[in-house]
């Protein structure tokens, strides 16, 4: 019997492969698109059963070859750029695939826990688990959130576990494969040690430089959440963010001062570092406009409700530890 974990050379899904090796596990099923294949090495660490590609998966998946064979399905694998402008491969791959897993879960009376997304909410201020709060920006948005009604559609009646997470802004390790659909830290992390300093976009949306907000949450907070609720099988569609916003500017003081600190120097304040030239501000791109989301904070009631008590992880906390695993 094994636990799948599709997308597992991506971000999320080899950081959940990771923590079932940590809790014992190692019957898992890895499943993933390798076309680009240097994803490869986020499972180098870690021990899996077998790699199947996401096509022969998918084929055994609806033959009923693996019938009687899974333990669970954490599926994370999807199109993440929410740049691509293919539609029908967005719908398929996003929509369809998870459609053919979430029949197959709920027909092996299995636990299904998937990754959603934030970006259902569109251009929105309020970030809460209804519908009227949802309107995506973008195809990759609309396939999130239309897989997301169907599961609203067929929830109450399977009689297994079916969790979806509506991730925030993820940051943290084993993210480098990503290019830039990376995160923000990631990104500022890298600007650092090339140039000696970082980028932010100018003012946008009635947000002064570097202060459009959005809910950064470290990837280890968001295992956690995962492996809770496999344990505890609890079913709903939830928030996977802290709750709390933060700004571009703060995420990359948090950076700037954890490369600081490994070099020896102390921190210092915005003011400080954008005097010195440390931060710098470049105008918003026209690519972005009417697209982006200038602020975002989950609301987490629902997750605290279902049972969750986990902390999370401020800015400057997830970042000084991610700072000290990208520069091992």
């Amino acid at each position: 019997m094994y636990y799948v974990v599709t997308g597992a050379c991506g971000f999320i899904g080899a950081n959940l492969v990771k923590a079932l090796n940590e809790r014992g596990v190692t019957d898992i099923l890895a499943v993933d698109n390798l076309e680009k294949a240097d994803k490869f090495r986020n499972l180098a660490d870690c021990e899996i059963a077998d790699y199947m590609d996401k096509r022969e998966f998918l084929d055994l998946v609806e033959h009923g070859q693996l019938d009687g064979g899974v333990d669970a399905i954490l599926h994370q694998g999807a199109c993440s750029d929410t740049m691509e402008t293919d539609g029908r491969y967005m719908m398929a791959n996003n929509y369809r695939y998870s459609l053919a897993l979430m029949d197959f879960c709920t027909e092996q009376e299995i636990p299904f826990l998937y990754a959603s997304s934030a970006s259902v909410y569109g251009g929105g201020s309020v970030f809460r688990e209804q519908r009227d709060h949802e309107a995506p920006l973008n195809v990759y948005g609309y396939s999130k959130f239309l897989f997301d009604q169907v599961v609203r559609r067929r929830i109450a009646g399977a009689d297994s576990q079916i969790a979806g997470f509506r991730y925030f802004n993820v940051y943290g390790p084993r993210e480098q494969h990503k290019g830039r659909m990376a995160s923000v830290a990631f990104h500022h992390f890298n600007q650092y040690r090339a140039d000696g300093k970082v980028k932010l976009f100018e003012g946008y949306g009635g947000y002064e430089r570097g202060e459009q907000r959005r809910d950064f949450v470290f990837v280890g907070d968001v295992v956690k959440v995962n492996m809770a609720f496999l344990e505890e099988r609890i079913s709903g569609i939830y928030n996977l963010g802290t709750g709390r916003a933060q700004s571009f500017n703060e995420l990359a003081v948090a950076t700037v001062n954890a490369c600081r600190a490994l070099e020896g120097k102390a921190a210092q304040s915005l003011e400080q570092l954008v005097t010195a030239g440390t931060i710098e501000y470049i105008p918003f791109p026209e690519a972005l406009k009417g697209k982006y989301q200038s602020f975002t904070q989950a609301d987490i009631s629902l997750l605290r409700r279902a049972g969750y008590e986990g902390g999370f992880a401020t800015v400057e906390q997830g970042v000084a530890d991610y700072v000290r695993w990208l520069a091992r």
